[in-house]
């Protein structure tokens, strides 16, 4: 699958009052990993920039007086998107500015509009997982994605570290797993495509870790910690990945420390944990292991997986 992922900036929001836009950017991937192909320009919008873009963007008026404008490279934006299925963060926004500019460029077919956009605006955005209003941590957002044929639910979980577990801190990360528990029956019963994704920070078995005993006594592979996944689990949901796959070395944290990932010695703590509805629309599903040695990485690695969903 080729994918593009594209972002503009513009001088104004409002594309009616003739705003232009004057940065287009676009990232090409192949089965969801870079290929090092990108577009780029800074464009002259032949008009002003409103102060409120300026602040926002950092572009100037000055800056772009000697950059080409939008029919200068439109037949190189074309060729750089044809075939591929075009990503857009706010896609409404930025297919309104592109059909725009096309027309002032003479390019009336295809409209940007018939293209594959397939990021939707979210909706019902709700932040903190329910049922201890003294939580204020930031570990749990919900967002609601509309699709011609109903709704997605997609849940953003980090899940309590929980050590050292002496301490208090593994009693709450049991607490927000029974509250995760009783949050996700809820949402079961709506019958809806769910996505439970994060960092869950448990080591759900010992195929999950390169050295299980390493981990003995740590929070995250703690038998009440593994109960308290399986439970959740019993639910009703499908891990993604294990549903897709029974391989072992399947991990996506490796520590900073003792060469761990030179040494391969991971563990898989990031999870994609999918409602009835959900697993049976998946057709794709991976771990980015080669993030993990890029310069400067995050000791986790994305976990992804595609979904056959009308838009």
């Amino acid at each position: 699958m080729r994918q593009v992922i594209l972002d503009t900036e513009t001088t104004g929001l409002e594309v009616q009052r003739g705003h232009r836009i004057i940065e287009i950017g676009c990232v090409e991937l192949v089965q969801r990993r870079p290929t090092g192909r990108t577009f780029h320009h800074y464009l002259n919008p032949d008009r002003e920039i409103d102060e409120g873009a300026r602040a926002v963007t950092g572009i100037s008026d000055e800056f772009l007086r000697d950059k080409p404008r939008f029919a200068d490279i439109v037949h190189e934006f074309l060729a750089f998107i044809d075939g591929a299925e075009v990503i857009a963060h706010n896609a409404a926004f930025d297919v309104g500015f592109l059909d725009a500019e096309l027309a002032r460029a003479g390019v009336e077919r295809p409209r940007m509009a018939e293209r594959a956009f397939v990021l939707r605006p979210l909706a019902d955005v709700t932040r903190g997982l329910a049922g201890d209003p003294d939580d204020l941590q930031a570990r749990f957002i919900e967002a609601v994605v509309s699709t011609a044929t109903g709704v997605m639910r997609v849940c953003c979980i980090y899940l309590p570290n929980g050590n050292p577990p002496d301490t208090e801190k593994y009693p709450y990360k049991l607490g927000f797993m029974e509250r995760l528990k009783a949050f996700t029956a809820e949402r079961l019963a709506l019958e809806e495509p769910l996505v439970l994704a994060g960092d869950f920070n448990v080591i759900p078995a010992a195929v999950d870790a390169a050295d299980p005993a390493a981990w003995t006594g740590d929070a995250l592979f703690l038998p009440k910690t593994r109960s308290a996944f399986r439970e959740l689990i019993h639910l009703g949901l499908t891990d993604a990945v294990r549903a897709s796959s029974d391989a072992e070395r399947l991990y996506t944290f490796w520590d900073y420390q003792a060469g761990a990932w030179q040494r391969d010695n991971g563990i898989r703590i990031d999870h994609l944990l999918l409602s009835p509805q959900a697993a049976d629309k998946l057709i794709t599903v991976g771990i980015d292991k080669h993030v993990r040695a890029w310069e400067k990485p995050s000791d986790h690695v994305p976990v992804g997986a595609g979904f056959a969903i009308a838009s």
